[in-house]
Order: C-alpha cells, then structure tokens, then sequence
C-alpha cells in the first residue's frame, strides 16, 4: 500500500509549529507527531533565527518526509511580524531544502477550502476538521501545531501523487 510522510510547518518567530502525517492510499491519514520550536524572546533575532533553521533541520533529518508544506505568508495586519515571519520562512526553506523532499506553499484560504470547503472557515473549524480527519480525541494544541497540521492534510488532499505537484 502508498504511504506518504508529510511534515506540515508553520512558520513563527516565536513559536514555529510543526506536524507529521502519514497518508495511506488515497484519502486516510494518520498522525505521527506534532508539536512547536519555540524561542526565547530574551534572546537576539539572529539566535532564535538561527534556533529555528538548526531544529527544522533536525526535523527534517530525524523524520525524512516524502513532502513538505510550509505556510505562505501573503498578508499581515503587521509589516513587522510579516517581515519577521518572512525571515523564519527563509531559514525554514533553507533547512527544507537540503533535502530532497517536494516542499508545497500554502495560503491560509488555501487550506481552509481543502479541509473545510469554505474560505472564510474559522480557526475552529479548521481545526475541528484536523481533529476528524486524523480521528483524535480533542483539537492538537497548541494551536500552531494544529496549522502545522493542517497543512500537511492539505498537501496530501490537493497533490496530485503522479505528477508530483499541487493541484491548487
């Protein structure tokens, strides 16, 4: 039978969420792990910049997934955090990127259509679906290993698996 790893990343200076799923066959899957890389806001932005690069690195070699997703960052009600945001997303790709995993970007509307259908779900029912979907007893928290996986979900619900690419 197919199964598929997939690593689900949400990018944060703060806290970075993260979630493993594996999917078998066409439409199950299961959890594996999730949880967050947090820093310290004690330390210096190239610290905890640096802290997130080397533990998705570990991720990443520890677990080796067949895909990777990662949250695009579009729009932010704050330049600061987006630029910030934007900064852990390049330490991320940079950490994905040496190895040899398909990495698939997506928006937050994006994932809310592939899990609920609808693109002004709430963070609720995104996550209510996250809990149906990998059959869990209560929602992951916190709520960045959730995005996390949520993005996994939907990279394997929108990849079509012979071409190897995104189908949104």
């Amino acid at each position: 039978m197919f199964v598929m790893l997939i690593l689900g990343i949400d990018p944060g200076i703060a806290i970075t969420g993260y979630g493993l799923v594996d999917k078998t066959g066409k439409d199950s899957f299961s959890l594996v792990a999730f949880g967050c890389i947090k820093t310290s806001a004690k330390d210096s932005f190239p610290q905890r910049i640096f802290s997130i690069y080397r533990q998705t690195k570990y991720l990443v070699s520890r677990y080796q997934p067949d895909k990777i997703a990662i949250e695009n960052v579009y729009f932010a009600k704050n330049v600061k955090t987006a630029i910030d945001v934007g900064q852990a997303r390049g330490v991320i790709m940079l950490a994905v990127s040496q190895n040899k995993a398909k990495l698939g970007e997506f928006t937050p509307l994006q994932v809310k259509i592939a899990l609920t259908g609808y693109g002004r779900a709430s963070k609720l029912q995104v996550q209510e679906m996250v809990k149906k979907v990998l059959h869990l007893p209560e929602i992951p928290k916190p709520d960045d290993a959730a995005d996390a996986l949520a993005l996994a979900i939907t990279y394997g619900q929108t990849m079509d698996f012979k071409r190897e690419t995104c189908n949104m």
